[in-house]
């Protein structure tokens, strides 16, 4: 992978909910992240916002749109962005970007992107309003 990859053409969007190092725990033998440790992250990240919008507990209910651009490796800074991009009566849609920086090369790399809904719940774990 060139330098040109890393320069990232558009900054990501939403705010930055997570940043964490991939670990070679989170790695298979081949030394490639885990998808499901990035997913992990992300919705992590997701519900960030999606708790702040919501006053309160949420679940993650479904995951769109999921897509995997490159491979992160070990080593590499992994930062998730998070925006609610849609609130209904009981559940927000969040769009999350996770972009990576590699130690002694320039700029971040989108290496995911997806679409995450949560639900706002109560302390029965029923859904409940989001607007309070």
């Amino acid at each position: 992978m060139s330098h040109k990859d890393f320069l990232a053409e558009t900054p990501p969007a939403g705010e930055a909910a997570l940043s964490t190092i991939a670990m070679p725990g989170d790695a298979n033998p081949a030394g490639d992240i885990f998808g499901g440790w990035l997913l992990a992250q992300m919705d992590l990240a997701g519900g960030i916002p999606a708790c702040e919008r919501a006053k309160g507990r949420v679940a993650t209910v479904a995951i769109e749109a999921m897509k995997f651009h490159r491979a992160v490796l070990i080593g590499d800074r992994v930062r998730c962005y998070a925006e609610v991009v849609r609130v209904g009566r009981t559940s927000m849609t969040v769009k999350i970007e996770t972009w990576v920086s590699r130690l002694g090369v320039p700029g971040m790399l989108k290496v995911t992107e997806g679409v995450f809904t949560y639900v706002a719940i109560d302390e029965n774990r029923h859904p409940r309003p989001v607007d309070l």
